[in-house]
């Protein structure tokens, strides 16, 4: 009896190894693909042509009603429907108010799954601008609440 509760706590430890080696093997992948916030505004001040999309959640930009100055809002839900709303031919940044970069790193890996290469997400969000005193405006526009992705 002792034997097999050893052997079954000894698998759930090895599937639990093998889904977080998944994770962090994961996460690490998609680290080549950010970008921090002291490069994108050099690239915004150098007037590269970037497209800098705002992927928040609603309700986060409920809470949080400010944008990068001249980021498109694109919500979640909508890009992952519509891949062509991110440009193929222009390099593009995504961010959102996530702490784990969530729904960033989310529709970063739909875009790489459609062959999208010239995209990244900002490191650390809307937070990471924000910190480093970097300018925002506010967002005034409508949006809906519709929070299913």
């Amino acid at each position: 009896m002792y034997l097999i509760a050893i052997f079954v706590v000894g698998f759930l430890f090895l599937i639990f190894g093998i889904f977080r080696m998944r994770q962090l093997h994961h996460k690490r992948d998609c680290e080549k693909y950010s970008i921090d916030a002291e490069e994108l505004h050099r690239l915004l001040e150098s007037k590269k042509d970037i497209v800098v999309l705002d992927v928040r959640q609603p309700l986060d930009l409920l809470a949080h009603s400010e944008i990068i100055p001249g980021a498109v809002r694109v919500p979640p839900k909508e890009v992952m429907e519509q891949a062509q709303l991110i440009p193929k031919d222009k390099d593009s940044v995504l961010y959102c108010t996530c702490v784990s970069e969530k729904t960033s790193r989310m529709v970063l890996q739909n875009a790489l799954r459609l062959k999208f290469s010239r995209i990244r997400f900002l490191k650390g969000g809307l937070a990471a601008w924000k910190e480093k005193g970097y300018p925002v405006e506010v967002y005034d526009k409508p949006f809906h609440l519709d929070t299913a992705v």
